[in-house]
């Protein structure tokens, strides 16, 4: 990816957080970079039990096998004045090695053409894996770079060495 500078893109961090670590490093970003951000807001949101994914029964676990419930309505799907984000920054929870759908289909009804889009999932263990491809495969545009796996526990200082290697200067 080339630099980008502060004073020739704007930069936009949309996310979705389960249990709060991916909510906690967008947040970071978005104070190094003076970005905004777009929280992407389920209309029926996860409760805790929803989210056991060691309970067979539980909502994330039907979604799992059944992909027809894969279809997460969003409360917004696409943020205000999208067109004029230059770089976007997606980020994410890893559900059985993939991208939590949640985003799916903010993916698929946005355009992100002119956009770079940087993935980032938030993991204690598990991998980014194809994780990013698969969302780059469900949108047709955009300059989708490979994602990255941060941490769960990542600190601000970590979260500003991988933008600093990403070539987008922080604040």
């Amino acid at each position: 990816m080339t630099a980008h500078k502060l004073t020739d893109s704007k930069i936009l961090v949309v996310h979705y957080s389960a249990h709060g670590h991916t909510r906690r490093v967008a947040e970071t970003i978005t104070r190094a970079l003076g970005a905004d951000t777009f929280v992407l807001t389920p209309a029926a949101p996860y409760s805790e039990p929803d989210l056991d994914y060691n309970d067979p029964h539980s909502r994330v676990s039907r979604e799992h096998v059944d992909h027809s419930l894969r279809h997460i309505t969003l409360v917004q799907n696409t943020p205000e004045s999208f067109t004029d984000y230059h770089i976007v920054l997606i980020g994410y929870p890893i559900w059985w090695g993939e991208a939590c759908w949640v985003l799916n289909d903010f993916v698929k009804n946005n355009d992100f053409t002119t956009k770079t889009v940087i993935p980032f999932c938030t993991s204690y263990s598990s991998p980014v894996g194809t994780s990013s491809h698969e969302l780059a495969a469900l949108s047709t545009t955009g300059d989708w770079q490979p994602g990255t796996r941060l941490d769960a526990n990542i600190n601000t200082d970590g979260v500003h060495h991988w933008l600093q290697q990403l070539g987008i200067e922080v604040q």
